[in-house]
């Protein structure tokens, strides 16, 4: 299985070109507006409220599109302070994602029986 993890500090996010292309792939009608702090904003339907705006960080990290984003765009699916990597594990390992000041790795799941 393929997963998306941000291989450095600062948090995960994905640039608006990447946006735009899991977007597409995704069947998503996402516009994005300018925000005051410099960055796109994106909402569902260009509809402008904050219910409506789409969060990259709540895709899947095994989302097929979004691995399909960063192994074709590479470090140009990177957003602000983002250095989005694919990394492989086998099938069948129960997985969470951890981090550390926006850095990120996998960590196997460990069952305890009783």
């Amino acid at each position: 299985m393929k997963i998306v993890i941000n291989a450095d500090f600062g948090g995960f996010s994905l640039s608006d070109d990447a946006m735009r292309m899991y977007s597409d792939l995704a069947g998503l009608n996402l516009v994005g507006k300018p925000s005051s702090f410099g960055h796109t904003i994106f909402y569902i339907d260009g509809e402008i409220e904050d219910e409506s705006a789409f969060w990259e960080g709540e895709i899947a990290r095994n989302d097929e599109n979004l691995v399909k984003v960063v192994e074709t765009l590479g470090s140009a699916a990177n957003g602000n302070y983002s250095r989005l990597k694919v990394v492989e594990i086998p099938d069948g390992v129960d997985w969470m994602l951890q981090e550390y000041d926006g850095s990120e790795w996998i960590a196997e799941v460990h069952r305890t029986w009783r």
